[in-house]
């Protein structure tokens, strides 16, 4: 738990993403959707009357400032906890706190909580009393859809703020701004940056302010041990601390699902540039090749269906084909597949048929099987009337036995499958519909 006070800004042992951490609301890059005149949020922190929020985001954009700058512009005690190492025991704690400071000097308090979705729901109910009486402002900060991950009952009583990632030219700004800064930057080393340099970092940091602040700060450390001493940060330092650098990708958050439902997506729109690009957006920020191997099976027999049966088998190919090469020999399979998926002729049929059979078993009960489908291999069973009646049907012409019928008795005429005039349903309709139409 921490109070209010923070570091000093010369603190040598500070990192520069610490020390250039925004001191007001005008030194805030980005989020002019948020902090914009007008905007909600720039209203509730200028009222300095502050209500409970959850700031919804990914890393780096300024989740952890935000709440302090609210908290100074109310003049509130400002308690912080992590709820990756927080408890319920430190909870109470920080409302010992706010009831103190309250009768000491009528001051209000924030409660600022980072990784809210960690805490489970009876920690995440311990809050609910304390907001209701006014004891703690509560400000939580998530990378997390909060819709998942944090309890409807609080919920209900925070409003939920979504923070953008920064684009290039904001964290370039960023960083030529802490490159500068003779009082909390790197100006006070008279650094300086070859031209480009500090726009690859920014590309390199893709969103994230402080992967940027960090990685501008090792660079600085690779020009400062230079052997030629001329304090300058080159290219060749900038693309050293950038090489590596994966792009955002939260494996099981809502960046994995937000891109997977793009590929799949993609594939179902006949886009096989989209659907190869975040084919590559998912690889490149290290999801398991199978995973997508899998879901292409799915976008198969979902998608394409019997408009081309040859895509059930060739992502099935695929799959075996990377599970026996691995990468990058096996990314050229899957990438073989998600194209092919893309081009194919698309059909939905046996899906939403599977789904309208599924219904009406759970509609319709346990039906008895005809009598006259039922196999009797029993004398009993052939003297109770199994399968008596019963057309053999490859003893019929086309292998048709017309106006027989196979749904239970009990049961209306159904129509589940009806094949899309694509691909190869187009001859699988037509052959329907001329069966359909004969008498027995």
């Amino acid at each position: 738990m921490s109070g209010q006070d923070t570091p000093v800004a010369d603190d040598p042992l500070r990192p520069l993403a610490d020390r250039m951490r925004p001191r007001s609301l005008d030194e805030v890059v980005g989020q002019v959707h948020l902090l914009g005149p007008g905007k909600p949020l720039r209203q509730a922190i200028d009222s300095g009357r502050p209500h409970s929020l959850i700031l919804w985001g990914p890393p780096g954009t300024g989740k952890t400032t935000l709440a302090r700058l609210i908290a100074r512009r109310a003049n509130a005690q400002f308690i912080a906890l992590s709820a990756v190492m927080a408890g319920v025991k430190d909870i109470r704690a920080a409302v010992e706190a706010a009831r103190a400071e309250r009768a000491r000097s009528g001051r209000p308090t924030l409660l600022f909580l980072d990784e809210v979705h960690r805490f489970n729901k009876t920690q995440q109910d311990t809050f609910l009393p304390y907001l209701e009486d006014g004891t703690l402002t509560f400000v939580g900060a998530t990378t997390e859809n909060p819709s998942f991950e944090v309890v409807s009952a609080l919920l209900s009583r925070a409003r939920v703020y979504v923070l953008k990632s920064l684009g290039e030219l904001e964290i370039g700004s960023l960083l030529h701004t802490a490159l500068a800064d003779r009082e909390r930057g790197l100006g006070r080393d008279e650094l300086e940056a070859e031209p480009g340099a500090i726009e690859l970092i920014a590309k390199a940091a893709d969103g994230d302010a402080r992967r940027g602040l960090n990685m501008l700060e090792l660079a600085a450390s690779l020009a400062e041990a230079s052997a030629s001493g001329d304090r300058t940060i080159t290219m060749s330092q900038a693309q050293e601390v950038a090489s590596g650098v994966r792009r955002r990708f939260d494996k099981g958050g809502d960046q994995f699902y937000d891109q997977i439902s793009a590929l799949h997506k993609a594939v179902r729109g006949t886009d096989p540039d989209a659907a190869l690009y975040w084919l590559c957006r998912m690889l490149d920020g290290g999801c398991d090749p199978l995973y997508i191997a899998r879901r292409a099976v799915r976008m198969a027999v979902e998608d394409i269906g019997l408009a081309d049966p040859r895509a059930f088998a060739l992502t099935l190919d695929a799959w075996e084909a990377y599970d026996r090469l691995g990468s990058p020999e096996g990314d050229l399979a899957i990438a073989n597949a998600v194209v092919y998926l893309a081009c194919a002729p698309k059909s939905n049929a046996v899906y939403v048929a599977l789904g309208e059979a599924q219904a009406d078993v759970e509609r319709f009960g346990t039906l008895d099987v005809p009598l006259k489908i039922r196999n009797a291999p029993t004398r009993l069973m052939k003297d109770l009337g199994y399968g008596q009646g019963y057309r053999y049907a490859h003893d019929e012409p086309d292998a048709f036995a017309a106006g027989e019928r196979y749904l239970p008795d009990d049961m209306p005429d159904r129509r589940y499958y009806r094949p899309v005039p694509r691909g190869l349903e187009i001859k699988i309709g037509e052959a329907l519909a001329r069966l359909r139409n004969k008498t027995k």
